[in-house]
């Protein structure tokens, strides 16, 4: 069974009970399930996850006010079900597991207590901490008030910064990929042309994730997500190829086909969304027609990298 379904059941089982017969005057103020930091709450743990920081848990999310009535007391319940868990409440805690505010659960991935009221909030958080900050199930949130931030932050990021992101990304691909990654090879800087080829990899999962309005999690989890995107997740295999295929003479030919198969993949996709209208086979001036069509002037100003 799956750690997800086992903190479900879990909360079903013990923690529903107990919260219904010690706090029947907040229990509508609790929310309940797990989303977080681990590969549990993404759904990709197996046997081997389970070596180490592994027990089971789920999350219950208050408000600041309920904090203050019975913050420690709500603690102290959980403790009941998992002995020795309870106090693990901290903003700084390294699992998803136990009583948290909303507020310090929100500021661990995003640097504020809720959703980004600005751009350059949008613009400067990590992909990774989007994703992880909206990941796992929520089963219980009488109020709203944790899934409505949840929602803005896997729905609302402005269009304008998804397009700045989409524009930066297509320039690092045309130059780690579609330029200097043969360049470096033919100037036989094998090292750099390593680095560019991973550059190029980072980039074009960034891009498919942007380009399926998805966040991106941390690099581990980076190619088990690409299974669920329905725009461009088949890439997948051919970007590992690119990590894991071999460097001599005939894998490198290989490779450079597989990289103009990748941008071109990416063009038709850059094209079916109307995000750029240059006909060429090279990704930067698609990166300058992505940009032209972004309406808010500060950010269509920043640098072609930026984002």
């Amino acid at each position: 069974m799956a750690f997800l379904d086992e903190a479900r059941q879990f909360y079903e089982n013990r923690g529903r009970e107990i919260l219904h017969a010690e706090f029947p005057e907040l229990e509508e103020c609790i929310a309940a399930g797990l989303a977080g930091h681990g590969s549990e709450c993404f759904g990709y743990d197996d046997e081997i996850s389970r070596d180490h920081d592994f027990f089971p848990g789920f999350s219950l999310w208050i408000d600041d006010e309920t904090d203050r009535i019975a913050g420690v007391a709500l603690a102290r319940a959980y403790a009941k079900i998992f002995p020795g868990r309870g106090g693990e409440r901290s903003a700084l805690a390294n699992n998803a597991r136990g009583v948290h505010t909303i507020t310090d659960f929100y500021r661990r991935y995003t640097g504020s207590p809720g959703a980004p009221e600005s751009w350059e909030q949008w613009m400067s958080i990590p992909e990774y901490a989007l994703a992880e900050a909206t990941n796992g199930e929520v089963w219980r949130d009488d109020t709203g008030t944790f899934s409505h931030i949840r929602t803005i932050l896997l729905t609302g990021m402005p269009e304008d910064v998804r397009r700045k992101k989409i524009a930066a990304r297509a320039v690092s691909m045309a130059q780690s990929g579609q330029y200097n990654f043969s360049r470096c090879l033919r100037h036989g800087q094998t090292g750099a042309a390593a680095f560019a080829l991973a550059e190029f990899v980072q980039a074009s999962c960034s891009m498919i994730y942007l380009l399926n309005r998805r966040h991106m999690p941390y690099y581990k989890w980076v190619f088990r997500g690409m299974e669920k995107l329905g725009k461009l997740g088949d890439l997948r295999e051919a970007l590992e190829f690119l990590l894991t295929g071999e460097q001599d003479e005939e894998g490198i030919a290989l490779k450079e086909g597989v990289i103009e198969d990748i941008c071109s993949a990416v063009i038709r996709e850059l094209q079916a969304q109307h995000l750029s209208d240059v006909r060429t086979d090279y990704l930067e001036p698609h990166a300058f027609s992505v940009t032209d069509h972004i309406e808010n002037a500060q950010i269509r100003a920043l640098h072609i990298m930026e984002g």
